[in-house]
């Protein structure tokens, strides 16, 4: 696929990663620290070998982790330059993971070119994400999965904040939405385990408006929380 052209389409902006990179590299760091979504991705189809792609890759985090855990090649994909800039300073010196910059409605990748596509709260999150998935299905070679991970606001305590602070996100319609697209379910609780309760607050404060955080705050002490996650996963 060429990139030579017109502007392709603008990035969904991301307020938590792009204004606070520094907050949300703890948030990170203290979510599914015990790597329960890998375990189940790689149950589905094996991360070793397989050349993978990160759409929304943010600053990079999890692209080391993704070459720790076999894959022969990965790309991350970010529409941002700063987060791009920084994803490839995480990277250096690592010669088999790239970051190029991209949206997911036009990835800068070549036609059955990946095994694996992973995209972690990067706005597929129902109806309107109809582009980003036919990229998706396009870089996949065959018999390749994609995945999608995001939130369960039917359980948990996190989802219990999520459908409070969001009234106007329907589980229902979304559920309905990845029927209809072919994909399947696997339903996951992880957790948010944050070093302090200083670096707790900060992470629900950049997730939240400043009234549903601090209502947040006043009803839950300590430094970690239960959180419902939908991995949604197809394979072509």
């Amino acid at each position: 696929m060429t990139t030579d052209g017109p502007p392709g389409p603008a990035p969904t902006r991301s307020p938590n990663i792009w204004d606070t990179p520094d907050v949300y590299e703890l948030e990170n760091l203290g979510v599914d620290r015990a790597g329960l979504l890998e375990s189940a991705m790689d149950a589905l189809h094996p991360f070793a070998g397989a050349d993978l792609v990160d759409v929304g890759c943010g600053t990079g985090f999890h692209l080391p982790r993704f070459a720790a855990l076999g894959c022969a090649s990965v790309v991350g994909v970010e529409p941002h330059p700063p987060l791009v800039s920084v994803a490839e300073q995480r990277i250096s010196g690592m010669p088999s993971v790239r970051v190029v910059e991209g949206v997911a409605q036009a990835l800068p990748l070549a036609d059955a070119s990946v095994d694996l596509t992973h995209a972690r709260w990067a706005y597929f999150f129902g109806a309107g994400s109809e582009p980003g998935l036919r990229e998706l299905e396009r870089v996949l070679r065959p018999g390749g999965t994609a995945y999608v991970i995001d939130n369960d606001a039917t359980r948990s305590t996190f989802g219990r904040w999520f459908a409070r602070a969001n009234p106007s996100y329907d589980p229902a319609a979304v559920e309905r939405f990845w029927t209809r697209q072919g994909w399947h379910r696997e339903r996951l609780t992880i957790a948010w385990e944050h070093d302090s309760r200083a670096d707790f607050e900060a992470v629900v404060r950049i997730e939240f408006s400043e009234t549903a955080a601090e209502g947040i705050l006043a009803e839950h002490d300590g430094t970690s929380v239960d959180y419902a996650v939908n991995l949604w996963w197809r394979t072509f």
